[in-house]
């Protein structure tokens, strides 16, 4: 979280605006006392910034790209059988696994 007095916000108000909607939250003090905050608004249409926000704070992590092929290659073989899924269920209980 970034801070700013009074002066530099007054000073620099569209730098530090441009910051905000980049996703910083920046802490306003007079006289090295905390007085406000600005921070972006958060609305339903604003879920990258919030992600942003969350990836930075190291609250998340994004998702990896997945390489198909390899899901795919990894499912398993297809029954050879044409056993119901019940009954499998039911031997599996009976067996005890």
């Amino acid at each position: 979280m970034k801070t700013a007095t009074i002066t530099d916000a007054k000073n620099r108000l569209s730098s530090l605006i441009d910051q905000v909607r980049a996703g910083e939250t920046i802490t306003l003090l007079d006289r090295g006392t905390p007085v406000a905050r600005l921070e972006p608004v958060v609305s339903s249409s604003d879920q990258d910034g919030r992600m942003r926000r969350l990836v930075r704070a190291g609250m998340v992590r994004p998702a990896e790209p997945m390489d198909l092929q390899r899901v795919l290659a990894d499912l398993p073989d297809p029954p050879r059988s044409k056993t119901s899924v019940v009954d499998a269920l039911v031997e599996e209980r009976r067996a005890g696994r």
